[in-house]
Formats: C-alpha cells, structure tokens, sequence
C-alpha cells in the first residue's frame, strides 16, 4: 500500500482543511463537497484524512463492520453475540463515476442463488464505507440516481435494498466527501442541499506558497516513506485531536442565543427547508469541540454559515454560491445580544485562526458591475465600439421553456431529454446478450433455464444453468444529449430590445439543458465568418457566460455558421458518437455577405437534413413585414421553426417530437 501524502504538509487550503476536520470530529454534519480547478490538492487532502481517522473495533467476520460495544441488531450477518472484536484502520472508500447501482448498494448474490438456491445478500460499496469515508471524485460526472441513493444513505445512516426477491437493511453511517470541477458541470440544487459543507479551493496566486507546495510535492515524489516520517508528530498531533474532540463533542452546549442567530441566518439569506439550520447548528458544536470549548460562540456560527450556507443560496444554476459577509455579520451583530455566547477573542489554536476564513479579496455581492451595458442612444441602438460591431447586451429575464426532444430511441448518457435504451431505466423486457452481460434479467433466465432441468438430470435445489440461458435486462430511460446553439450575432439582429429577448430565449433554452443534464456548445456567426465560442462541454455556466460577453454587427454570414456547427458535430461525433445532438439556430433567416449567400446557406443546411440531425430554428424575425426566411431555412434543415413567442407557449409541447415528422429520423 503506498504511504499517503500527509495531511498536515498540505499547503494553505485551510477551508478545506477545516471542512475535513469538522466531519471527521461529527460525521453527523453530513460531509463536504468540494469545489474548484484542477490541481488544488482536492484528492490529496481526502486521501490524506483517511490516516488520520482514529482505528475502529469491527466484530470479527461482519461484512458490515458492527461495533463489538454495540452491533446493529439488523445486521444481515447477525445477530451478533457481545464479545472482543478486531482493530482496524477506518477504510475510504472510492466510488468510481462509471459504478453500477449494484455494486453501491449491493445486490442477490447470483452465483449462488443459481447454483444453490441460496438467497444471499452481497454487499456494496456503502457497506464497505461503514464507520470510514466515502469517497467520489467528480461526483457532478456521477449518473443522478446513484447520487440520490448514496445522499439518501448518508443522511438516513442506513441502506435500504428492494429488489430481487431481497429485502435488506444495514447501517451505513460515513464521512461523505465528493469532489468537482465546476467547468465540467453542476449538481442539481437539490443535490448540493445534500451535502452538509461546501469549500471552494483555488490554487494559491502567491509566488512563495506556490514554491512551497512543489518543493514538498517533490520531496514527497522522492521518498514518500521519509517525507511521511517527517511529519509524522504533526499527524499524530491532529489525530490526537480529533480524538479529543470526539469525546469533548457530547458535552458542547448549543445555547438558546446561539440557536436564534443560527435560525436569523438562515432566515435572512432566504435558505429552503430546515436542512440548513440543522447542519449549522451540528457544524458550529463541532467547532467548539474542535477548538476545545463546551460551549458554542458567535464565531462558531460565524464560521458555520461561511460552510454550510453558500451552496444553498443559490437560486438557479447561473448563480455564483458564495455569501455576502457583510450580510452576515450584520445579521450576527442584530441577534448576538440575546445568549449567543460570550465574545471572547478567538482561540488561537481554534479552528481557522477563530473562524475566520482566509481573505483572498475576491468575494463580493452579486450585483457586480453593470457597466457592460452600454446606453442607447435615440435610435434604441447600443453604442458602437468601432468596426460595425457593438456592445454586448444584457439577456433578458430567462423563462421556462416546453421539452424539447430529439425522436427516436437513442442508447447516449443517461439523462432527462430523450427516449433511449438505458442500463438503468425501467424494465420492458429481455433478450439474448451480445457480448458480455451486464444487466441480468433473473426472472426470464429462470424460465429459460427450467424448461431443461429434467433433460439435464438436476436432482438436488440448486438450478442447472447453461450460458444459454443467461437473459440481458432490456431496459428504456432518457439520455442526455448535445444542444448546440447556432446564434446569430449579425447586425440584423442589433437591437437592444430584440438582442436582449433572444440571449434571453437562449438563456432559458441553457437552463432547460442544464437540468436534463445535456451536453451544450455555442456557435456564433456574423462578420465574415463563424466562431466556436463555446466548444461542446457540461458546463452550462460557461456556456450562459459567453453568451452574456456576446457581441453583435456586421454582416450575416448564416452558411458560414451552418457549416461551423456541422464541423463540431462531426468531431464530437467521433468522440462520443452515442451522444445523439439536437441544433438550436437563433436567427431571422437573413444571409448576406459573399457570393449567393442564400443558396450557399441552404446548401449547408441540407448537409444536416441529410444526416438526419435534429433541429429547431427559433425564428427572431420582428416588425410588420415578415419574410418568413426563418421558416424556410427550418425546411432546409428538415426541422421546425419557431417565434421567440412561441417558445413560451404550449404549443411548443411537441415541438421537437416534430422535428422530422417522418420515421426516417428515428434512431
């Protein structure tokens, strides 16, 4: 086993340090997610944690690792008899993204249910991670139900398995830590809700930490086993602690006054639920313990908020988590007079210097500067910033918006958009595997195998099982699928008020993307050509924040747009060539610039009717005369078009279930 690089030499990242330290003190807060680039030690820590966890007593062969003081009594290896157990390190466990709901949860032991008619429980990765930490890198990859069923574990201490013919409960009861990278996609709000704390990290912009960080990086590389040895008092100094914490943690008193402005907090930053005062309330008694008080100060909750409140306040996805301090203290401040604790000066050992965050400067309100939006003069047009090209515009308020579907039945990512052949999907029926088996259809490979028990001799319980006989679960979910956006940024469509309602439409279309879980690119054209502004990505944030940088004029160049967005759907399609794409054109329909700029653009456009990609074009078209080239650049492009307000309407309901209209679109 490799020597873990040491907790206590991480560099800086005290938040994240803290919110470890926290739960390893009261597992009951809920665990932390982790947040930021890549490279900032998010890994590292987690592993490095794992060490400093005090030895836990397990009884001797429980699978679920019961405490011999205090076995759960529904146990599926009990009842067990009091007795000494065995010592051993507490475990981490890894999640892997690509894991199967089985191997979470556990799952009938097939193997000897078919050979012995046995039904037999096998334990999963939440076993497995009882009494230790559960670990899942890039949990915002991680498919939505197995997030559901580890969050609901987590909270309830428990797993609870159903299905098979297998009923089971057992205790699950660990340290939960995800770690993401936001540019690759967000969790859903009522995903992060679940996690107790949430740290934001960055990697450090100061020169001599940053030497700091590689010098022992590289002394660690090096020798790990020495580099260990040479911290090893500063580890056995914090796990000390933690231990002591743990013992101080039942004797902490949560006053009256503390309660209130845990309660004012919440209430004041307009927090959902009760959820948030709770882990407040469970994060600031573990402050206490953990700067070695019995009772809880101001600056717990303080503290307390600045980890639990940030990712809760978050009112739809292209809000930025993070707390306006001022705020808060002023919240504290009105509502500290009542018990909220004596206002002692901060423990010097305590946790975080007394709970102070680090201030790196970069937090503020999100009103943030408006001075992009440039005035109109009398025209109603934004001010030119030279070359024809204008200012970018504000986007208008976003709106909901009616599904939009591609047709047919794909077999892409899991998701919440399309029809599509699943691996964990409801059950509509079983068939012979192709290649290896991965979802086993109990029920049909039963009936397959009895029909020749007699002809095979079986004369004892168990069931003589062929390779014929094993049936593959065929199962129908919804997939994912890439929405690349075709914007018009052309002169034509320059108008603030028209501009601001189409980067709004747009907005609402990358909200719907965002929580059916899409892949999303931005394609812009206008001047002479076209620009990938947004490569095919998750991060429906980034995509919302160029369209928001998008500048307008110039000419029209639609072929050029067209054929831009052709090239990155035929290399996207080598990469995932699953992933099935829907095409979103914003524009008026006008084409100008270069020879027949027209018959070019319609040209482009059959090369995706031909393909038989789907397409919708959102026609922006305004005033008295309509020319309706929108329209026919939808029949070009074998899709549908539709007005800006229509796009609110119902009669969007089967807009893209009509795209082709024909069932040579089918998948």
């Amino acid at each position: 086993m490799s020597t873990p690089y040491p907790f206590s030499a991480i560099v800086g990242q005290d938040e994240l340090r803290l919110a470890l330290l926290l739960n390893a003190v009261s597992p009951a807060v809920g665990g932390v997610l982790v947040r930021g680039e890549k490279g900032t030690a998010k890994s590292t820590a987690v592993r490095a944690l794992s060490a400093l966890l005090p030895e836990v007593d397990v009884v001797v062969g429980c699978r679920f690792s019961c405490a011999p003081s205090s076995p759960d009594p529904t146990c599926p290896d009990g009842p067990h008899e009091a007795g000494p157990g065995v010592r051993r390190t507490a475990r981490m466990v890894e999640l892997p993204v690509g894991a199967s709901e089985d191997r979470l949860v556990g799952a009938l032991d097939i193997e000897r249910a078919l050979a012995e008619g046995v039904k037999t429980f096998e334990p999963g990765l939440l076993a497995q991670a009882h009494r230790g930490i559960l670990y899942v890198d890039e949990v915002n990859l991680l498919h939505d139900h197995l997030v559901d069923l580890l969050l609901d574990a987590a909270a309830m201490g428990a797993s609870y398995v159903e299905r098979e013919g297998v009923s089971v409960r057992h205790a699950a009861r660990f340290l939960l830590v995800g770690t993401m990278n936001p540019e690759e996609g967000e969790l859903r709000p009522q995903l992060l809700d679940r996690f107790g704390l949430t740290v934001e990290v960055a990697a450090s912009r100061e020169p001599d930490q940053r030497v700091e960080v590689v010098r022992r990086r590289l002394a660690y590389d090096d020798d790990p086993a020495g580099f260990a040895a040479r911290w090893a008092d500063e580890e056995s100094a914090v796990r000390a602690r933690i231990v002591a914490a743990r013992q101080l943690l039942p004797s902490v008193r949560l006053g009256d006054g503390a309660l209130r402005q845990i309660a004012a907090t919440c209430g004041a930053f307009e927090v959902d639920g009760m959820r948030a005062d709770i882990v407040m309330a469970r994060t600031a008694t573990a402050l206490a313990a953990w700067a070695g008080r019995t009772e809880v100060l101001a600056e717990d909750v303080r503290q307390a908020a600045l980890l639990a409140l940030p990712h809760r306040r978050r009112r739809n996805p292209f809000d930025a988590p993070g707390l306006d301090e001022d705020k808060l203290d002023e919240t504290l401040e009105e509502f500290g007079g009542q018990g909220g604790g004596e206002e002692d000066d901060p423990d010097p050992d305590g946790p975080g210097g007394g709970g102070q965050p680090p201030q790196d400067g970069s937090d503020s309100p999100q009103g943030g500067d408006t001075g992009t939006q440039p005035e109109a003069g009398d025209s109603g047009q934004p001010q030119a910033s030279g070359s024809g090209e204008q200012q970018p515009v504000r986007a208008a308020e976003p709106f909901r918006t009616k599904a939009l579907s591609v047709p047919g039945l794909g077999k892409g990512a899991a998701g919440r958009r399309s029809r599509a052949r699943t691996e964990h999907g409801r059950t509509i029926g079983a068939r012979r595997p192709q290649g290896t088996l991965t979802k086993l259809h109990l029920t049909a490979t039963v009936q397959a195998a009895a029909l020749h028990q007699r002809a095979r001799g079986r004369t004892g319980p168990g069931l003589l099982l062929r390779r014929d006989d094993l049936r593959q679960a065929v199962r129908e979910g919804q997939e994912s699928n890439l929405v690349l956006f075709v914007v018009d940024a052309s002169g034509s469509m320059a108008a603030r008020q028209r501009m601001g309602a189409v980067k709004g439409a747009v907005l609402s279309l990358l909200l719907d993307a965002y929580q059916r879980r899409d892949k999303v690119g931005l394609v812009t054209f206008r001047g002479k050509d076209a620009q990938v502004a947004l490569p095919p990505t998750s991060s429906v944030d980034a995509a919302a924040a160029r369209l928001e940088s998008l500048p307008t004029g110039g000419r029209t160049p639609l072929a050029a747009g067209l054929l831009k967005a052709h090239e990155v759907l035929r290399v996207e399609r080598l990469r995932d060539p699953a992933r099935r794409a829907l095409v979103v054109v914003v524009t008026d329909g006008r084409a100008t610039g270069g020879p027949e700029p027209v018959a070019l653009a319609g040209r482009a456009a059959r090369l995706f009717a031909a393909e038989g990609v789907a397409s919708v074009v959102v026609d922006c078209e305004s005033g008295p005369v309509r020319l309706g080239l929108a329209g026919r650049l939808a029949g070009e492009l074998g899709g549908t078009a539709v007005t800006l307000d229509e796009l609110r309407a119902d009669s969007i309901a089967g807009l893209v279930r009509d795209v082709q209209g024909t069932s040579r679109r089918a998948a």
